[in-house]
């Protein structure tokens, strides 16, 4: 085949928006083949735009999985509002995912008002997740659907999925691929993701800690790696980290108890990024203070990006 009977390839950017706990970052990492997003049952887990890299065929997808939406006053949930609105804008395709176990709710009127005011009708896809769950309320969000966009059922754009067991997964992929603006490809057919290793390493202790804690405690901390070192020619990586809290009394519930639950995060913590990484990776973690740090513009600016 010449050069110039050679098919176009297609890469574009998807912004993944929804409410917190809708099965955003489950879809994202369905999809891409690997742990891109840090998963948990606590809303709002995702803080940063994450980039998961799908290559299928001459098609490349860069998806944008961004935080949960929600009306909130508070000085870092509005910042996390933020990086998903500015998404929007630069996307050439909105995949907008709702829970069906759901009743579209005040938070979901705010996100079909928005995107009407962002003017995404024209790049806008809908998938209804968790739709093998007995609670499906397929029916009654379709109604609020096709009102809200009428032109998405006849474009065939509404899509009843199960991002967990990849129902449907593939039919979204291929109508998303369907719009992407012709262009080469940005990424490696074989990468996932173009998150650097800090964040990668930072994202899955935070998700450990999370799981081992309650209550205020997992909005109330954040995961920075201060430092990285390679040993052994490259084979070796020792990495430092900090898990941080609001609250002295929180220090001592994230250590735990003679140390175990320090101890089970780290443990987690590695079982996952040996699977993740080709060598070998040690980690030290340490739990910190950082009195208020949720209303700490610098420190919100440097956490989220």
């Amino acid at each position: 085949m010449s050069d110039n009977e050679k098919i176009a390839t297609r890469c574009g950017l998807v912004t993944i928006i929804g409410r917190p706990s809708v099965g955003k970052s489950t879809f994202l990492n369905t999809v891409c083949g690997g742990k891109v997003s840090i998963v948990s049952a606590i809303p709002q887990t995702t803080r940063n735009t994450i980039r998961g890299i799908l290559t299928r065929g001459n098609a490349q997808i860069l998806f944008l999985d961004t935080p949960g939406l929600h009306k909130s006053e508070k000085k870092f949930n509005e910042a996390l509002h933020a990086i998903s609105v500015n998404s929007l804008t630069d996307s050439d395709c909105v995949l907008y995912i709702i829970d069906s176990t759901r009743s579209m709710g005040e938070e979901e009127e705010h996100i079909i008002q928005l995107l009407q005011e962002q003017n995404v009708q024209e790049k806008l896809f809908v998938a209804l997740n968790k739709v093998d769950s007995d609670l499906s309320k397929t029916g009654l969000i379709l109604v609020s659907l096709e009102r809200a966009f009428p032109n998405l059922k006849d474009k065939n754009r509404i899509f009843e999925i199960s991002a967990k067991e990849k129902q449907q997964v593939d039919a979204v992929i291929d109508a998303l691929i369907s719009i992407l603006p012709e262009s080469p490809f940005l990424y490696p057919e074989d990468f996932y993701t173009d998150q650097d290793i800090r964040f990668r390493i930072a994202e899955i202790i935070r998700e450990k800690a999370m799981l081992h804690t309650r209550d205020e405690i997992p909005h109330a901390l954040y995961v920075s790696v201060d430092e990285l070192k390679l040993h052994h020619n490259g084979k070796e990586l020792e990495a430092t980290a900090f898990i941080y809290v609001e609250r002295e009394s929180q220090k001592g519930i994230v250590v735990g108890k003679d140390g175990m639950c320090i101890k089970a995060i780290k443990k987690e913590s590695l079982r996952e990024l040996r699977n993740i990484f080709d060598y070998k990776l040690n980690i030290h973690i340490q739990v910190k203070l950082d009195k208020d740090w949720r209303k700490n513009d610098k420190r919100i600016d440097a956490i989220i990006y």
